[in-house]
Order: structure tokens, then C-alpha cells, then sequence
């Protein structure tokens, strides 16, 4: 077992498998009466990591909300980083990088660097410049304990053209799993949309064996998905879900975050 995966196991045992998606979008600044800004964003994310200490053991920050305010942004984001390493919490940096294997070099330095103020336990990877570039960076992760998730059913409607389409006699999305699992030491993990239907994407069979890694499943709450129903759409890899809710959680603003952080466990 590796170490990331011991970690998730970790965090799981103490509070669940929920993970809080902290994603301060204009809209979402504006909803908690914040400046959008990036004094606004990191003010966001750390109430958000305050609801989240004592309930939920894993976050997930949208790198894409932060780095639109430019280098503040990336400062705030630094500094929500390490409050959520003050606090134990597993961090999922939701950046989604890809490129050739010397790009990816740098992208490790960033967020599996010994040093980097950037530094997080696990990073969303786009994983199709192909498989040198995936183990490159899988390579670094693996050196701090830390894992990556390769992008395989993600949530979104649009996905379904390129990621149901067959490579020989699997699916794309197939194909992205059998990569994670053939490289991976329970580090290297999948997002699967749970809104997605796996028939259609051909990876059904997920249901039935136990896929064997983690599995970071989107799409809970806003965007339709129900946490009760997590178990008949995943079925034998349940026990591998990390199902992330962002909005569902954060929409009714700063004072009811933690309420309903404590309603969304109840519900797995």
C-alpha cells in the first residue's frame, strides 16, 4: 500500500470519505457578500476549511478560481494551503495539468515539491499527451507520499464525444483506468463523473470488481448526483469513492457550511 493511499484510508477512518470542493467562483463570492478578489477568494476557502475541521478529512481547492487574480491569487492560494496543512487536512489540488514530460517536470516541482509553498497531497491530471508524461509526474508525487487522479469520466456533459470513444476495443475512459491502475501503487487514482452512466462509457464493469483505486467522483449535490445513491452507481468500488460536493455545500452561505457538512455524511 502506498503511502497516499494509507493517508486516504486515514482520513476516511476519522471522517468519512466526503470531500469539501472549495471553489470560490464570482458567483459564489458574491452569494457570501465577498469581494471577488483574491482577498475574497482566500477568505472564502478559509471558512471553509474552519466548517471542515473536525468533519471532513479531505478538501479540494479549484486552482482555476485562484489563478484568475494572478500572482495574489496564486499567494492566496498558498496561504489557504497551508492552512489546510496546519490542520491535517488531505488536500486535492484541482488544476487538471498535462503536457510533455519536461512541462510536467515543472508542474511536479510546483505541487509535490519539498519546499513549494504550492505543495499538496494529490493533483487532477489530464492525462492525454499520453503515458511518459503521467509517470512523470506520478514519479514525484509517490517521493512526498502524494498521488495524482487522472481525468477518465469526468462530470461534465461534453466529456461524453471524446471519452466514450474506443481506443481498439475499449473506451478512452476504460483505457485511462487500466493506465492508473498499471502504474499506480494505490497513488495513482481516477475522477469519475457520478452523473456519468458508466454503460455508455464503458466502464460498467467497475461495478462488479473492485476497481483497486481511488476514485475521485464530482458531480454530487449541484450538479444532480444524490450521496445515497453512491453505492449502486459505484457497487464493488464503493469503498474506493472520494464523492466531492462544492456548491451544494456552500451556496447558503458562510454560517451554514458546517450544518451542512454534518447532513451530507449522513447521508453515506
Amino acid at each position: 500500500m502506498s503511502s497516499f493511499q494509507a493517508n486516504i484510508e486515514l482520513a476516511v477512518s476519522k471522517h468519512g470519505p466526503l470531500c469539501l470542493g472549495i471553489d470560490p467562483s464570482e458567483k459564489e463570492l458574491h452569494n457570501w457578500e465577498l469581494p471577488d478578489s483574491a482577498t475574497g477568494a482566500k477568505e472564502f476557502a478559509l471558512r471553509c476549511i474552519e466548517a471542515a475541521e473536525g468533519r471532513i478529512g479531505i478538501v479540494k481547492p479549484q486552482v482555476a478560481f485562484f489563478e484568475r487574480f494572478g500572482s495574489s491569487g496564486f499567494l492566496a492560494l498558498e496561504e489557504v494551503l497551508q492552512a489546510a496543512r496546519d490542520l491535517g487536512l488531505l488536500v486535492i489540488s484541482d488544476a487538471k495539468r498535462g503536457d510533455i514530460g519536461s512541462t510536467m517536470l515543472g508542474y511536479a516541482q510546483a505541487w509535490f515539491g519539498d519546499d513549494s509553498p504550492l505543495r499538496v497531497d494529490a493533483l487532477t491530471i489530464s492525462p492525454y499527451l499520453g503515458p511518459s508524461s503521467t509517470v512523470e509526474i506520478l514519479d514525484h508525487a509517490r517521493d512526498i507520499g502524494g498521488g495524482i487522479f487522472l481525468l477518465a469520466a469526468t462530470s461534465n456533459p461534453e466529456a461524453t464525444e471524446l471519452q466514450t470513444a474506443k481506443t481498439g476495443k475499449a473506451t478512452v475512459s476504460a483505457t485511462v483506468i487500466e493506465l492508473a491502475q498499471k502504474i499506480g501503487l494505490g497513488d495513482c487514482g481516477v475522477v469519475i463523473g457520478a452523473t456519468q452512466d458508466l454503460d455508455q462509457f464503458g466502464i460498467a464493469n467497475i461495478r462488479t470488481t473492485d476497481v483497486g483505486i481511488p476514485i475521485l467522483a464530482p458531480g454530487y449535490g449541484a450538479q444532480g448526483a444524490k450521496l445515497a445513491g453512491l453505492k449502486d452507481q459505484f457497487g464493488a468500488s464503493s469503498s474506493r469513492v472520494i464523492p466531492n460536493m462544492s456548491r451544494a455545500l456552500t451556496m447558503a452561505g458562510p454560517e451554514s457550511v458546517a450544518k451542512l457538512i454534518d447532513k451530507a455524511k449522513l447521508e453515506l
